[in-house]
This record gives C-alpha cells, structure tokens and sequence, in this order.
C-alpha cells in the first residue's frame, strides 16, 4: 500500500510540474505608447544610418518588469510598426507571439539583458565599417570625439569559443551562445562579433542608438586613417573618461534623427 501511495503521489507531483511548465507567460502589461514610438524610431534611425540591414535589430527593457524586453517580430527595421513589436521574457519565449516569426537571434538580448541589469536597451548591427575590425588584430580605438565611449576597450568575440553545435552557422540561436557574447562583452558598452557584427548597449534607447551610429563612424573614420599610413593620434582615456562623465547633450541628436526617421 505505501509502495502505491507512493506512485501516486508521485504521478500527481510531475502532473503538477507538467502544468506548471505549460502555464503560459504572463505579460508585463502594455509599455507607454511613447516608449514603442521611440522603438519603432530607433529601428528607422538605424536603418536609416545604414547602421542595421534587413537583418539587423534592437530591443528595450520593459520599463515595469526588468525580466521583459520589447523586440519587433522578424521584420526589416527600416519597415517595423507599433504591431510588430513583441514581449519576451529573458530565456527569449515570446510571452504572445501572434503568429509572427520571431528574430532569429533574439538571444543576444535576452543574455545580455541577464548579465547586465544597467543595461536598458540592445542593437545588434552587421554596419559595413565595423567588419574590418572583427577579423583583424587591429582593435577598434577611439579617435573621433562622438565615439570617445570606446576608451574602455572593444572586446572581439568568437562564436567558436561558445562551444555549442550551433556555432558552425555564425547565428546567436540559443541561450548557451547569447550567454557566451553576454560573457564577452562584460561591463563594455560594445563588443565585436567574429564575421558578423557588433553588440551595442546602453543605459536607454537613445543612448544606446547614438552609440551605434558613433561606433560604425569611429570605425570608417579610423580605417581611413590606417590606409594614410603613420602613427594615429587617438582619445586619451582620460579624454574618455572625461567625456563620459560630462556627455553633452545626447537628446539633440536624438530628436534629429526620430523626427528625419518618422518624417516629422
């Protein structure tokens, strides 16, 4: 008789689990119709900056549960909508998906969004001037002023060295990968992606778009200078840390391009 109590407790105790598993994701509630105009303005700025392709991407924080993040549905940026914006939970499982296809590498966000609770927003790009650096040992230092954020260092990650079977297709697809890129980038605001592209944060979305558009330029400019040929003079890092703590006025340049973006 204990031996069948036991069973059906047991059986009770992973039916319990089982529905507990399926239990769908409760939604952190709707986010300001502000905070989605400004997603869908960071999606048009970049595109609009050449900075992402019909691949490239950003997200933000919800603004009332730091345990969702806001992501437009598998779309070209240059094209996102208020609907195409779609609610995820860290682990990247769409809380309502609504029939959309969801970003390939939305894992990059969700990992980064769990390792860095001072980050707020997240770009993925493939920009063109940026490339170079990612399959060189040439690093990327900064040497134009809007770009002095990148005194602290640009870390360069390998998808290889995430170890996961995955990794042969060059894509963030799953948690393990995102995790090692998260891992990579630390407490910097950019890391390079091996092949690929770039990982750009930052404490709110305009911020974290102005760093993208700053980081593409710095390196355009930069391999300008490289190919003239001579010794390079670049920001001082106590130049950088100067200017990072006395950044000037990030919204005007953020008003710029929303209101160029959204044709206003």
């Amino acid at each position: 008789m204990r031996t069948l109590t036991a069973v059906v407790v047991l059986i009770a105790g992973l039916g319990c689990a089982a529905a507990m598993a399926q239990a769908p994701l409760r939604s952190a509630g709707p986010a300001s119709p502000a905070l989605i105009e400004d997603l869908v303005a960071a999606n048009r700025v970049l595109a609009m900056e050449g900075i992402v392709d019909a691949y490239g991407h950003v997200s933000v924080r919800h603004p009332t549960n730091p345990n969702r993040y806001l992501l437009s549905r598998s779309q070209g940026p240059e094209f996102v909508t208020a609907a195409d914006i779609l609610e995820y939970d860290l682990d990247s499982t769409p809380i309502d998906p609504r029939g959309s296809t969801s970003v390939v590498e939305r894992f990059i966000h969700g990992e980064v969004y769990k390792a860095r609770p001072d980050v707020q927003a997240v770009v993925h790009s493939h920009s063109p001037g940026v490339l170079p650096f990612t399959i060189t040992q040439v690093p990327l230092r900064p040497i134009y002023h809007q770009a002095s954020f990148l005194w602290v260092g640009v870390p360069l990650w390998d998808i290889r060295s995430a170890n996961d079977p995955t990794a042969s297709t060059l894509l963030v697809r799953n948690s393990v990968v995102g995790a090692s890129l998260a891992k990579a980038l630390a407490d910097k605001p950019v890391a390079l992606m091996r092949g690929h592209g770039a990982v750009i944060v930052g404490p709110d979305l305009p911020l974290a778009v102005r760093r993208a558009i700053f980081t593409e330029d710095n390196a355009q400019i930069l391999s300008t200078a490289l190919q003239m040929g001579g010794p390079i003079n670049y920001i001082t890092d106590a130049e950088g840390d100067s200017r990072d703590k006395t950044p000037g006025d990030n919204a005007r340049g953020w008003e710029y391009w929303k209101r160029k973006a959204l044709g206003r």
